[in-house]
This record gives structure tokens, sequence and C-alpha cells, in this order.
């Protein structure tokens, strides 16, 4: 049985004296100044160039613009070859569908000043349309149930506009020619081709994010989202 001790800085406790052998025996152990301390407490070099370079807060603004434009010219090769990918929902941005609304919205204005005599879309009709249908849209998908967020929808929904872009700029060049069967049989043939491309690409990036048994519920908005505005482009004549 061992043996108690009494304290020394209590002198009402007693400690058992092994205990006492062992914490006496602690205080000769030294750490050697030889012996190397393993492992490494800094951050490498390496790491920290990755760092700063991945960093935009202080690239130029020449290459800040640079890369926002490359991010949307590959979009766009994306909806111009349909494919399923997830590209424009992962890196979505609004920078596209912007441009593509207002460069859509500068072709289709008239070059009448009196709207009331011109009687076609108004540059602000169509910004309100898009944009409005594209909403309607994604709050349509969403309530169906779609794992999409807000602005990836409204980011596939707006670069698909991108064919009827183009059905827009080759109807312009067309109506530029005497005006007759042939013209409009041309332009609807367009219109018609690309209607029917950006149904698809846009089915292509939204179709997987909808429930199995609610894909035309979702699909079916989108198909009057651009028909309409196929609608305008086909029946534009310039003044």
């Amino acid at each position: 049985m061992a043996e108690a001790v009494e304290s020394p800085g209590d002198p009402g406790t007693t400690t058992p004296r092994p205990l006492v052998s062992l914490f006496a025996g602690l205080s000769d152990i030294s750490i050697s100044q030889d012996i190397p301390v393993e492992g490494e407490i800094t951050i490498p070099v390496r790491s920290r160039v990755r760092e700063f370079d991945s960093s935009t807060l202080n690239e130029s603004v020449q290459n800040t613009i640079m890369r926002d434009l490359k991010a949307v010219g590959k979009k766009f090769m994306h909806v111009l070859y349909p494919r399923k990918s997830n590209t424009l929902l992962r890196d979505w941005d609004l920078w596209g569908p912007l441009i593509l609304c207002v460069t859509l919205a500068l072709m289709l204005q008239r070059g009448s000043v009196d709207s009331e005599k011109d009687g076609g879309p108004q540059f602000a009709e169509v910004f309100v349309i898009v944009w409005f249908g594209a909403v309607t849209i994604t709050l349509n998908s969403k309530l169906l149930g779609g794992n999409i967020s807000f602005f990836q929808s409204l980011c596939v929904l707006g670069y698909c506009i991108l064919p009827l872009t183009m059905a827009m700029l080759v109807c312009r060049l067309v109506l530029l020619a005497e005006p007759g069967p042939v013209n409009f049989m041309v332009r609807l043939f367009v219109v018609i081709i690309m209607f029917a491309w950006s149904i698809v690409a846009s089915t292509a990036f939204l179709a997987d994010s909808q429930p199995p048994n609610r894909k035309a519920l979702a699909v079916y908005p989108v198909f009057l989202f651009y028909f309409v505005i196929s609608w305008m482009i086909l029946t534009f004549t310039p003044q």
C-alpha cells in the first residue's frame, strides 16, 4: 500500500509517495536544443503566389473586361452548339443576355419618331417583354420544383436569344431588297430555323433541372416566350 506524505503546499492534504517520486523525476528531464523540431508553420511560397494570381482585385480594368468578354464568348459557343452542359448554369452571368436584349431591341426599333404613326415595338417595349417573359418562366420553373436558381434560369433564357438575334440581323439584310413573296418566305424560313434552335438550346440546359413528370409544363412557357420574340422579328417591317 502506497505511503502518503504531507504536501508542502497544503499541510492538510497528503500525496502518495510514488507520485512524488514520479514528478520529482520529470523535473530532471530537459529537451536538448540539438533535436530539430519537425513540421512547417509557414505558408508555402507557391500557394501564396497562386492565391495572388487568382485574385481579381489587383488586375487591371482591361484584363477584367477581356476576361468577361471571353467568358461571354464561350457561352455563345455553347448556345450555337447546344449540348448537355453545366457551363451556363455553373458560371452564370447576365452580361450576355443584356447585350443580346439591347441589340435585339435596337434592331427592332423603327425609324419613325412618332410611335402612334409607326405602330411598331419600341425599345422599352421589347426590353420589358424579354425580361418580363424570362422572369415569368423562371418563377414557373421554381414553382414546378426545379432545382435551378433564379439567376441561372435568367442566364440560360437570355443567352438562348442569340439565334433569334442572328435571325433579326438576317431579316434586316433581306428587307433591304424589294418586298415580295420570296422576301417573306426567306424571312419565314430563317425565323423558323432560329426559333427551333433557341428551343433546343434552352431545353438542353434546363430540361434536367425539372422533375421528369413536369418537363412538358416547364418547356411550354419557354416555347411561348421564344414564339413571341420570333413573331416580332417576322412581322417587323422598316419604315
